[in-house]
């Protein structure tokens, strides 16, 4: 009679468990980061798991206000090679950080959470 309300209990148990090990692996998603380049090294953009840009450096050689476009242009490209970098490395913190909570569901794509 009451197996069906201790299969309950225990999930959710779990799923508490999951919120304070996704609240934890959030947190730790700071500490993550990664750097990527663009024109030979001269932008160098780098970003946290968190998805933010915490970085930026600028070859003084590329500072020429009469070729503003072509700064534009590198910068976004090495923002944006340093967010499909670390994207890996997010997936894999959050993998870790669940392992044991949640049964291995191929497809199960946690990233979603991190938004």
């Amino acid at each position: 009679m009451f197996g069906n309300m201790g299969d309950m209990m225990g999930l959710m148990g779990k799923m508490k468990d999951l919120q304070s090990k996704m609240k934890e692996a959030q947190d730790q998603l700071a500490t993550i980061v990664e750097t990527a380049e663009s024109g030979a090294g001269m932008v160098k953009a780098t970003v946290n798991g968190q998805k933010s840009l915490i970085g930026l450096d600028i070859d003084k050689d590329l500072v020429n206000p009469d070729d503003k476009e072509m700064l534009q242009d590198l910068i976004v490209a090495a923002v944006n090679k340093a967010f499909e970098q670390v994207e890996p490395k997010i997936k894999e913190h959050l993998q870790k950080a669940t392992d044991g909570v949640l049964p291995n569901i191929p497809g199960l794509d946690l990233g979603g959470f991190m938004k």
